[in-house]
């Protein structure tokens, strides 16, 4: 017989479950849905010093008093952190964890780096200032659960309920870092993903392209997935199906990853699509600077005394890169050779190419790379070689969002800003981006700013509806924008379609920019 421990998200209880528990306990198993101290049970009040920890104190406390020697341990949301905390306090109790919709926290994460709403994440930061949350956090009202994640498959009744059984939610929870040794290693684990809310097996399985290592150990014998159609909240929308899932993960099933072939290039560090004639290349903190062949030499020339000054200034182009992109992925972005290859290229045609690492490693991170973007160009602007006057931003893939700033107030010396098959809106299940990282609706102030925008022909659907939407809202606010269509391409095509139609799209894309460049 299987034993279940369900440990809900923010704001809920385990009355939650109550249709799962049902459907688990009429399959034969024994189930223990979790009231976390201070969500919904008045015999355990929160108390001033209630934090994660107290709660991972919770579950370790239910998973003693349960008689079953291994546990099925399943975490939505929030709940993630307390499972983790207390199978790593107890592994050998632990037959599996199950991560419902939740992301994969890491020693010292913090919950609050997921937290979706924007102005209930404010708080947490900043508990001290004006609209402090007193150590609480009020649950959504009925309309607002969106901003927590997809109400996809909800009914009105459902809704209700959940606004119902809702508590406020004590602010340590969310800003008391979780603190794991290792003893999870060895733990078998399932994911399951609520498709609407933006993740699937499928999309995983194209990040693992990335080669990024925390992804690559998914592929495991003991790791299995699950998809299911619907919203964030499974346990009310979709419970037949959630507990039918939930045993069959138990029982070691789900959909089994792949590596990539070690030996086989991802797709971002395959070659550039263009043959590029090597130019110089200078490292400043973040930012790689690409320099015309002629201003090189004639920069090295007056080092050594034996030639002229380098002559006028250039124009730059900017590149930033998509993502996210985590921290631990090497190369980085700008050692991609999507960027080299561009940077490269802006310098073959006599304008100076820059590329830069900026700190986009999760969707929350989209203010640090708008800031990194900004430094960046300050530091371009600063350079004697550059001329501040004439710079142009081009956009790529997760990167897109990150456009909205610059197109909603354009500076005189923003020449043009260009994007290839860019994220243009925040994706389902992007809840944690910021408003202000939404490129149509900054295209109200974006005058006779010139856009030019590569779109791909087999772009994501989610991603081509974000273009398309761009597009329209183009349209309307009469931008003057150019639209250059790879009707083959994939998202990244620079690297992935090594096509003369690829190569011609970059070709063209580089002529519009510098024509509006160059004099």
């Amino acid at each position: 017989m299987t034993t279940f421990v369900l440990v809900s998200g923010p704001f809920t209880d385990g009355r939650v479950w109550g249709e799962v528990t049902t459907r688990l306990r009429e399959s034969g198993a024994e189930v223990h849905p979790v009231t976390l101290t201070g969500l919904g049970d008045r015999r355990r009040p929160a108390g001033p010093d209630t934090g994660l920890e107290t709660h991972i104190d919770d579950v370790v406390r239910l998973i003693d008093e349960t008689d079953a020697p291994e546990v099925v341990i399943v975490g939505h949301d929030y709940g993630i952190h307390p499972v983790l905390g207390a199978a790593d306090r107890r592994p050998e109790r632990i037959a599996r964890i199950v991560y419902l919709d939740a992301g994969m926290p890491q020693d010292g994460d913090v919950a609050l780096q997921l937290v979706p709403d924007e102005e209930v994440r404010g708080r947490l930061l900043n508990p001290a200032g004006p609209d402090g949350d007193d150590g609480w956090i009020a649950p959504p009202a009925a309309d607002g659960w969106q901003r927590w994640g997809s109400t996809a498959g909800l009914s009105e009744e459902a809704l209700a309920r959940l606004t119902d059984l809702a508590s406020p939610q004590p602010s340590a929870t969310f800003t008391q870092p979780l603190r794991l040794t290792g003893a999870l290693a060895a733990v078998p684990t399932s994911g399951v993903f609520c498709t609407a809310s933006g993740m699937s097996i499928a999309k995983l399985e194209g990040l693992m392209t990335l080669g990024m290592p925390q992804l690559k150990a998914l592929a495991d014998p003991r790791v299995g997935f699950f998809d299911l159609d619907t919203g964030h909240w499974p346990m009310l929308s979709r419970p037949d199906d959630l507990a039918e899932l939930l045993l069959r993960a138990a029982a070691g099933g789900g959909h089994r990853l792949t590596a990539p072939p070690t030996e086989e290039l991802p797709g971002h560090l395959r070659p550039f699509a263009l043959d590029v004639p090597e130019q110089a290349r200078e490292r400043v903190g973040r930012v790689d600077l690409h320099l015309p062949s002629d201003l090189a030499e004639a920069e090295a020339g007056a080092k050594a005394g034996t030639a002229a000054e380098a002559g006028a200034p250039r124009p730059a182009v900017l590149f930033v890169h998509g993502g996210p992109v985590p921290e631990t992925v090497r190369p980085t972005p700008r050692d991609w050779p999507t960027y080299v290859g561009h940077g490269q290229y802006a310098a073959s045609q006599g304008v100076i190419g820059a590329t830069l690492d900026h700190r986009l490693h999760s969707l929350a991170d989209y203010p640090l790379a708008a800031q990194d973007i900004a430094d960046a160009v300050e530091l371009l602007r600063a350079d004697p070689r550059v001329d501040g006057d004439r710079i142009a931003l081009w956009f790529f893939s997760g990167g897109g969002p990150l456009s909205a700033d610059w197109l909603s107030a354009p500076p005189s010396w923003l020449r043009c800003l260009a994007a290839s098959y860019p994220i243009l809106a925040p994706l389902p299940g992007w809840h944690a981006v910021d408003s202000r990282f939404r490129p149509a609706t900054a295209l109200a102030g974006a005058g006779r700013l010139p856009v030019v925008l590569t779109r791909v022909g087999l772009e994501v659907s989610e991603i081509a509806a974000t273009v398309e939407a761009f597009v329209a809202a183009a349209a309307a606010e009469r931008t003057d924008l150019e639209v250059i269509d790879v009707p083959h391409g994939h998202h990244g095509f620079d690297t992935l379609d090594p096509t003369d139609e690829s190569r011609e799209a970059i070709e063209r894309a580089f002529r519009v920019v510098l024509g509006h460049l160059l004099p």
